[in-house]
């Protein structure tokens, strides 16, 4: 029963990913519609569940957990659930708790997200222009997110930005960005755009702005380094030697980076998908509620890890969007 979770392409799962909610206080148009159907909440696993769940993981080998939604933080009573998650912290068989947030609610929660454990947060933002920001993320308040990374620094949480790389939208904050994530000692990682939900007049291969192209920006001005480093995640990383700061690529279209693949997701209802770029997925949900004992949904765990493609099917290049995904990301989580 406690054998690691191996999937059939020998990788071993080290990292989860769990959506705790749909609901976002952003309308980020590479990421939802503007009006969204949201879930019912009864859909959604209760705190308590989503414990049993991540627990679960960790007792068969989940040694990274991150957080996500939609928005993690707009979860009512959210630092509960961290706090309980901190056990695992300290009993170490968990080696890290994070999240990927937008931002919005970070000045209220950064000194209780330390004190639950985490060290680490990433930050969604895609570019340092207020007009530019409250157009990409629709009802979004740069101000308030700028005042959230504040706030995480002073409370001792290290930050790193992500920002997805959008065609004819941030391409003049390339070096922008870059020097003002080098003035506050963040990191820096770079997201190509994926084909995942109904985001209604938005044009997928409009918005796709190569990462092979922006690094090769970057080189023009910068000495730029590969680094050997990974942080888990799919992120390739480099340095820039004239600030010696660390940049990140995230490259599922560019360069495919399933072959390392570590990690599975949870959706805020219990499905747990594989592969962020396919539709196949299993229902975890109904083995949790079916038995007050945790083997039945361990049994279903492993039975879904034995599910695991190789790799996704994401492609633009024909310049269509092959392999899109229906679901939203923020069902499934960043």
């Amino acid at each position: 029963m406690n054998a690691p979770l191996i999937d059939p392409f020998a990788r071993a799962i080290r990292y989860l990913r769990v959506s705790v909610t749909d609901r976002c206080d952003f309308r980020c148009v590479y990421c939802m519609s503007e009006n969204m159907t949201f879930l019912p909440k009864k859909e959604l696993l209760t705190l308590e569940e989503l414990d049993r769940m991540c627990s679960a993981f960790v007792r068969l080998g989940v040694e990274k957990l991150r957080i996500t939604g939609g928005e993690p933080l707009v979860r009512r009573d959210i630092m509960t659930f961290f706090r309980s998650m901190s056990r695992h912290l300290d009993s170490g068989a968990l080696k890290e708790l994070t999240l990927t947030t937008n931002g919005s609610q970070l000045a209220r929660f950064a000194d209780d997200l330390y004190a639950a454990g985490v060290r680490r947060v990433n930050v969604s933002l895609d570019t340092l222009d207020e007009a530019k920001f409250a157009r990409v993320t629709r009802w979004g308040r740069l101000p308030q997110v700028l005042r959230g990374i504040d706030a995480a620094q002073k409370a001792g949480l290290r930050v790193k930005l992500n920002a997805v790389a959008l065609k004819d939208f941030n391409e003049d904050e390339l070096f922008t960005l870059t020097s003002w994530c080098a003035s506050r000692d963040i990191d820096l990682t770079f997201i190509e755009v994926m084909p995942m939900g109904d985001i209604g007049n938005e044009d997928r291969i409009g918005q796709y702005w190569s990462l092979k192209d922006l690094r090769a920006q970057l080189a023009d001005r910068y000495t730029v380094t590969d680094l050997p480093e990974s942080t888990g995640g799919p992120a390739r990383y480099v340095r820039l030697e004239e600030t010696g700061q660390k940049i990140g690529f995230i490259t599922p279209l560019s360069h495919n980076f399933c072959e390392s693949c570590n990690r599975v997701r949870i959706t805020c209802t219990g499905e747990i998908y594989t592969c962020l770029g396919q539709e196949g997925h299993s229902d975890l949900r109904g083995p949790l509620r079916s038995s007050e004992s945790d083997a039945v949904l361990e049994d279903a765990i492993r039975a879904a890890i034995a599910l695991k493609p190789k790799g996704h099917d994401f492609d633009y290049s024909r310049q269509e969007v092959d392999g899109q995904v229906s679901r939203h990301m923020s069902h499934t989580g960043g």
